[in-house]
């Protein structure tokens, strides 16, 4: 009998279909709902309070079973989606959880054949979406200046994957050093300050290119954003967070659930103008205070002949 089994995986959409095997990763979940990332290796056995799980009881057989532990306890086992798999990954740096990680392919518009940049690739969460969003006739290129970090997103993009991504480049070093891509559709940063990498990525990316920056501070964000203004070729930026709840629903008891996922970062967006044409200025006039005598961040130039430094803060006020 032939093995039904596509690992690694053709498309490399990081979907598996046929008999469990060896080598790959399955999600138990008890009767409370708990989940456990289980890698399957013959002879192994997962031992929980309630008894041992023998993983030969699982490889071979098929996806969406329910099996017992030696306590007779009934687990589920399931071959994990990519959600689940990008928040139960071995770590080095933290993962973006996937509320973000579809935002981020949804608002920056990842689509199949894009070429990306991506800076800050830390565990490989976000890198599994954007690979898979692009498919094999895109590219992303992740620089990540942790070698460290760099070796975790290796495994577990391969991991994911079942083997190296034809897509996928992995650079260990820093972006605004190392940057030399041109024609760029999209550029994704996940750093400590993206702000730095804005003049870099207006020389990497078409006009009408995205960019788009994930931020856990307000500072962060606030730097972020008017240092896009302060350069002068990208659109208005915007900003925001997603918050998710889930809901408990059991006949008449439809409530919100009792947890939700909060704030764990914002979002920025902008758009690439052509080279040499200004975005226009934002009509609304400014809160009162917003850019007084305490504020030391970029400021965009008053003269359309002036080219502004990105990191520049000296600048006249707006």
């Amino acid at each position: 009998m032939s093995d039904l089994r596509d690992f690694p995986d053709v498309s490399y959409s990081g979907v598996h279909h046929g008999p469990l095997q060896a080598g790959e990763w399955i999600t138990l979940s008890d009767p409370k709902g708990r989940r456990h990332s289980v890698f399957l290796e013959r002879g192994r056995i997962f031992h929980t309070t309630k008894g041992g799980i023998a993983h030969d009881d699982l490889i071979d057989g098929p996806d969406a079973v329910v099996i017992r532990s030696a306590g007779n306890v009934e687990y589920l086992a399931l071959r994990p989606l990519m959600a689940d798999y990008s928040v139960s990954m071995p770590r080095g740096a933290a993962v973006i959880y996937p509320k973000d990680t579809a935002q981020i392919v949804t608002m920056a518009d990842i689509f199949p054949g894009a070429k990306v940049v991506e800076a800050g690739a830390g565990s490989g969460a976000l890198t599994t979406a954007l690979l898979r969003a692009v498919g094999i006739h895109g590219e992303v290129i992740s620089y990540e200046r942790r070698e460290d970090f760099a070796e975790v997103a290796r495994k577990n993009v391969t991991g994911f994957f079942g083997g190296e991504h034809p897509a996928w480049r992995l650079e260990v070093g820093d972006l605004v050093e190392s940057l030399d891509e041109t024609d760029v559709d999209r550029v994704v940063l996940d750093m400590l300050a993206p702000w730095e990498c804005v003049d870099a990525a207006a020389g990497a990316l078409v006009p009408g290119g995205v960019f788009c920056a994930y931020v856990a501070t307000t500072t962060q964000l606030s730097r972020v954003v008017e240092t896009l203004r302060a350069h002068g070729e990208f659109t208005e930026p915007r900003a925001w967070e997603s918050l998710v709840r889930d809901w408990h629903v059991e006949g008449l008891a439809v409530r919100p659930g009792h947890r939700m996922q909060g704030h764990t970062a914002f979002l920025v967006t902008a758009r690439r103008m052509a080279p040499g044409v200004k975005a226009p200025r934002k009509k609304r006039r400014p809160a009162p205070g917003a850019y007084g005598d305490d504020y030391s961040g970029p400021r965009r130039s008053e003269s359309v002949g002036d080219t502004p430094t990105a990191t520049d803060s000296s600048a006249t006020d707006t």
